[in-house]
């Protein structure tokens, strides 16, 4: 089967260099190397960052799964991101908010995002994490959990929006765990 074929056939359409060689079977780094410069001048493949690749235009592309994609890595939405799609803070934020064992801020196709680190005991506890289309988001509640673990003293707006009983339950198992 040629690369293309094997390429274009895939459920995903995001690509690091390391999932292309593995998918071609390349291990020589300079055949590997021109063969995705062959496919991004033919336009195959898009180069979104250095060493990292879409099968389709950026902005047919859900800009989290994108994040994600190059986070390449385990994150879920968590936050402001949440918190603010939910009415609990009002103040509109110019990122998106994920957590993952990361911390780094970054932009791609005009979209920026926020990655908080947590520790691996909270951010591997799936209490209040909702998967939807093989994307993690925080529930309420626990995306004010999250941010109550980075921020302490975080003040909401909508506090009535909020299931605080949960909260207080959710915390007091993650931390046994």
């Amino acid at each position: 089967m040629y690369r293309i074929d094997k390429l274009l056939k895939q459920d995903q359409k995001l690509f690091h260099t390391g999932d292309l060689a593995l998918l071609w079977g390349i291990n020589n780094k300079n055949t590997l190397y021109t063969a995705i410069k062959r496919y991004v001048q033919k336009g195959i493949l898009i180069s979104i960052h250095k060493g990292f690749y879409s099968t389709i235009p950026l902005d047919q592309l859900v800009p989290i799964r994108l994040a994600l994609g190059f986070l390449h890595r385990f994150a879920y939405v968590s936050c402001e991101t949440i918190l603010i799609n939910k009415g609990i803070i009002f103040q509109k934020e110019n990122y998106y908010s994920l957590v993952s064992d990361i911390s780094t801020n970054f932009t791609i196709v005009d979209k920026h995002f926020k990655v908080r680190k947590m520790k691996d005991k909270y951010l591997f506890n799936d209490q209040g994490i909702i998967k939807k289309d093989g994307i993690a988001f925080a529930g309420v509640e626990r995306a004010v959990i999250d941010i109550l673990y980075f921020n302490p003293t975080f003040n909401f707006d909508n506090r009535a929006g909020v299931n605080w009983q949960k909260v207080k339950k959710m915390q007091k198992e993650m931390r046994s765990i």
